[in-house]
């Protein structure tokens, strides 16, 4: 696979979407695709990740974002592309 085939998604994501399982269940739901990166509640309530993968798997996650977990409310995504930076497995940061 060339590097031109992987993409890096950064994703701000806004709305009830702490305390409802949403970073657990976005790492269940990357690592399930194979996708790479991490992701972390913020203080102000939203949640930050990063998607690193096959393009279509990336973008596979920026969609699924904005459901989320079964419990979640999300108001907004916000999605900033950037180049790939080698990201390998997926993690919760805290």
């Amino acid at each position: 696979m060339s590097d031109s085939s992987r993409a890096r998604a950064h994703v701000y994501v806004s709305g009830h979407v702490q305390g409802v399982y949403y970073r657990a269940t976005t790492r269940d739901t990357a690592r399930d695709l194979g996708v790479d990166g991490w992701v972390k509640n913020l203080s102000d309530g939203r949640v930050e990740a990063v998607f690193e993968g096959p393009r279509d798997d990336v973008e596979s996650m920026v969609q699924w974002c904005h459901d989320g977990s079964p419990m979640a409310s999300v108001d907004d995504v916000d999605v900033t592309y950037e180049d790939p930076r080698g990201e390998t497995g997926f993690r919760v940061e805290r």
